[in-house]
């Protein structure tokens, strides 16, 4: 069925199923906006496919039905562009050459090609590169006595040092940053194996997956079944166990030009561009001055599909990922708040925007978009509240809002609106995290986050429906609407606070910090951020919201990777050289890496 079919199937539903709603915020319509989100047949609203353009037809047409006004400049719906997979070619080709002997290898049975591969040829001599890691600070280099300029490197999966489960080989080990090195060695193409860690393993290929960065322009990478290297490598009187065997216990680079041995590569790999929905709607103030401020309500109203991207199901079986309370509760909460809204629509000083994100299981993508492409003036945005996962409200009655320190109004207001409803609010001050919020913040908006915890459940199939807790829902959307009613009619807008990351603050496996706040809708070359923590080195340097990195610590940053691949080779206190584009302008600084 075609996305203009269904949509149109989504009008007769939502006529349906909301007849006879009411204006005021209750569980049960909570209940039934979550019932059809989550629905199987919506088979999970990953972002790009038919039923997640259901599920905006749906959105849309309650807001039509409130009287929204449309608010994404041409109607309800704001379409953006984004990556949404990597395929294969037709052209992926691998041959090995002993002597005069030619011997062409199987696509998918043979080898198979990096989902980060690059389009690209090669044919040269070969390099068996151990391990494929280059690391001063560990002592050791799989490239120190070899010269790959020219050539093919074999590089086998993992590291030397896999028994020790603290590793510091581990934040080296990874394909792209491996692949990276090869290429910034000089290196024509990579070729991956698996070394073993047991000899029972299975010699599997790498999960062919988009991972959200840039392909390796240029530079051809495959991954080849074990049988094949070891044939590769008897010509120098080894195989791929002795050589894992010796660099385990020895610690120590064996690098190695392979006799007698040539390969030819090509890499044929495409991304598949779809396009994201965001809906929009609008309710006007009314006040002469005020109505040309916005408060903006949102929430994402994507989820996982079949769980191919962020799932944490580990089973065999492909399931849909309803997604009830991630984020389909946060959904029903932006359609309840709306209607009411439009119920009393004649009260309001300032306008507000009502706003269902897709794209943001895959990095906010949608809400990123709104916020480099706002239909409203930004600096006229007054503030951000976004719903994320609020349908699991537990006895004990917590709810999690962050961004409490972005505004000095926050907590003040969060507190004496609480007397009336009782949670055990657990207040957070920063205004950056997982969620949409961090788009808007990023550009000087105040924000807060309402949240209700992770579970079980989270990001798994059985985020289903009849697992919400609808009751305690209500409590929260209301709240939500004496905070906004507050927002809309109070003479002053919040006032904008930059909030410090918080010291000691670990994650990523690295130890340093450098404040940076990638963009991760953006698909070009480089590390382009959307903004830089307050206080941070990136801060105190210089860097800002739109700036490309492409140059860290003399290095060339071509993706995320790349990036992080530098930063887990850092210190505190190391003094890095950094180059980033800012418009069409390259502009230089120096970035004294901190402490986490």
């Amino acid at each position: 069925m075609n996305k203009q079919l269904l949509i149109l199937c989504s009008v007769f539903l939502s006529g349906f199923l909301h007849a006879q709603s009411s204006p005021d915020i209750t569980a049960d319509e909570l209940k039934k906006h979550v019932y059809f989100l989550a629905s199987d047949s919506l088979k999970g609203r990953m972002t790009g496919t038919p039923e997640a353009a259901v599920a905006a037809g749906y959105i849309r047409d309650e807001f039509v039905k409130y009287g929204l006004q449309p608010g994404a400049g041409n109607g309800y719906l704001q379409n953006y562009p984004f990556v949404a997979e990597v395929v294969a070619g037709t052209q992926n080709t691998v041959s090995v050459t002993f002597g005069k002997i030619v011997k062409p290898l199987k696509f998918r049975s043979n080898f198979i090609t990096a989902p980060f591969s690059g389009s690209a040829k090669a044919e040269a001599e070969v390099v068996f590169a151990g391990y494929g890691i280059s690391s001063k600070k560990l002592h050791y280099d799989d490239y120190d006595s070899v010269d790959v300029k020219g050539k093919i490197v074999i590089i086998m999966r993992y590291h030397p040092d896999m028994a020790n489960p603290h590793s510091e080989f581990d934040a080296l080990s990874s394909f792209r940053t491996k692949a990276s090195v090869a290429k910034e060695k000089g290196a024509l193409g990579v070729v991956f194996v698996n070394s073993r860690l047991t000899k029972v393993e299975e010699d599997k290929f790498m999960i062919f997956q988009y991972d959200r960065a840039p392909l390796m322009k240029g530079f051809p990478i495959v991954q080849v079944k074990r049988d094949i290297i070891d044939e590769v490598l008897k010509n120098s009187g080894t195989c791929l166990d002795s050589m894992q065997e010796q660099l385990t216990k020895e610690k120590k680079p064996h690098s190695f030009l392979i006799r007698d041995c040539k390969l030819a590569i090509t890499t044929d790999i495409h991304l598949v561009e779809e396009t994201g929905i965001n809906v929009v709607g609008m309710i006007p103030g009314n006040d002469p001055v005020l109505k040309n401020e916005f408060i903006i309500i949102g929430a994402h109203y994507d989820h996982l599909g079949f769980g191919t991207d962020g799932s944490l199901y580990r089973g065999t079986e492909k399931l849909i990922h309803n997604g009830a309370d991630d984020n389909a509760s946060g959904t029903a909460g932006v359609l309840e708040l709306a209607q009411k809204f439009a119920s009393i629509k004649d009260s309001l000083k300032r306008s507000i925007l009502f706003i269902s994100f897709s794209g943001e299981e895959l990095g906010l993508l949608g809400s990123e978009y709104f916020a480099s492409n706002p239909t409203v003036p930004v600096d006229k945005i007054a503030a951000m509240i976004n719903l994320d996962m609020i349908g699991r409200l537990k006895e004990d009655t917590t709810l999690i809002v962050y961004g409490t320190g972005t505004s000095s109004i926050w907590k003040g207001l969060v507190d004496s609106l609480n007397r009336f409803c009782h949670f055990a609010i657990t207040k957070n001050d920063e205004g950056f995290g997982p969620s949409d919020h961090s788009s808007f913040y990023a550009k000087n908006i105040p924000v807060l986050f309402l949240f209700t915890g992770t579970h079980a459940d989270y990001h798994r199939p059985s985020d289903k429906a009849d697992k919400l807790n609808y009751t305690g829902e209500e409590t929260i959307v209301r709240f939500v609407e004496n905070i906004a009613a507050n927002l809309a009619g109070r003479p002053d807008r919040p006032g904008y606070i930059s909030v410090p990351r918080k010291q000691g603050e670990r994650s990523g496996g690295w130890k340093v910090y450098v404040g940076t706040i990638p963009d991760y809708s953006y698909t070009g070359e480089g590390l382009k951020i959307t903004g830089a923590s307050e206080g941070s080195p990136a801060k105190k340097a210089g860097l800002k919201a739109g700036d490309i990195i492409v140059e860290f610590g003399s290095k060339k940053i071509t993706n995320i990777y790349d990036y992080v691949a530098i930063l887990k080779g850092l210190v505190p206190g190391d003094v890095v050289q950094v180059k980033a584009k800012r418009g069409n302008e390259i502009i230089g600084m120096t970035i004294e890496v901190a402490a986490k």
